[in-house]
């Protein structure tokens, strides 16, 4: 996509730039003095968040949340993309490498807004910031939903969904990456105290992302508290099941052990003739069988 003005105003100007080709990038290096290493970050895929300052220019690197994750979730860059937010005298400019809500979004709300005069580039950078934050918010609602779903299918359901813990690791290695990104934006979002906002409405940007962290350590410990209860009741289950086994042995030991007894080819066993022999060793068998299941049901078992 071409490089777009989205919002022009006697004293704001606002350019997006989606999918940079090395010719935006040397133009916009051109016009508006910015450094050329500043430009290369908004296109090197793994690059962390930042913010950094020349003599007159402000870069904030974000970091989106974004649906389209990769299978393996390996680095950020499965899990978000970034926008570069570059504002320099009366101009923002923005680059991204793909389509993001965040910034039609915030077009939308310019577009709306009757008072356009007041709308300055560090008002449109804290809209989009609120934005990037906001998709977080998104993201760990999403979790949260399927991680109530598997617990559901874990705890009240009788037949599991397969390969739970395999879903349970997969979004813990979510959650994580999506932790860590937060993490590391607290360096950009504390810088926005340098541009010239009302005091309030940088804490509440500052606040927002706090709280995103908050939800996603809490998801975080309640995937972890998940997995262990998950397989402590695999644990319980496969102990039920090997119980169940030895109860069943029990019952057939001692009557094995007679039986064996009675096959071994000797010469000499007066037993066999005696005309009830055989009834007689049924009962006894019979006997034992009726005496363990007593001694069970007395102890519970």
């Amino acid at each position: 996509m071409p490089t777009k003005v989205l919002f022009q105003q006697d004293n704001c100007k606002w350019i997006d730039v989606s999918s940079p080709t090395d010719e935006d990038l040397k133009s916009l290096q051109t016009l508006y003095n910015i450094n050329k290493l500043l430009l290369q970050d908004t296109i090197a895929s793994n690059h962390l968040p930042k913010y950094e300052e020349t003599q007159h220019v402000k870069f904030f690197l974000t970091r989106e949340n974004t649906i389209q994750e990769r299978p393996n979730l390996k680095s950020i860059s499965d899990i978000s993309t970034k926008i570069g937010i570059f504002i320099t005298d009366e101009t923002i400019i923005t680059i991204h490498l793909q389509p993001r809500e965040s910034i039609t979004h915030t077009k939308k709300e310019l577009d709306s807004l009757k008072n356009q005069d007041q709308i300055t580039p560090d008002k449109i950078a804290l809209k989009i910031a609120y934005k990037v934050i906001k998709s977080f918010d998104h993201e760990s609602e999403h979790i949260l939903n399927v991680l109530d779903k598997i617990e559901s299918d874990i705890f009240l359901k009788k037949k599991l969904q397969p390969n739970p813990i395999r879903h349970l690791y997969k979004l813990k290695r979510k959650t994580g990456l999506n932790l860590r990104i937060l993490n590391i934006s607290t360096d950009w979002v504390h810088n926005f105290d340098k541009l010239s906002l009302d005091p309030v409405e940088v804490m509440d940007l500052i606040v927002k992302q706090k709280n995103a962290i908050a939800n996603f350590e809490h998801l975080n410990q309640e995937i972890s508290n998940t997995i262990s209860l998950f397989l402590a009741l695999s644990d319980q289950k496969n102990n039920e099941a090997m119980k169940l086994l030895s109860m069943y042995s029990v019952y057939f030991l001692p009557i094995t052990f007679i039986a064996g007894i009675y096959g071994m080819n000797f010469r000499n066993m007066p037993e066999l003739e005696q005309e009830y022999a055989y009834y007689i060793c049924l009962g006894v068998m019979a006997l034992i069988a009726l005496f363990t299941f007593i001694y069970f049901r007395r102890k519970k078992m």
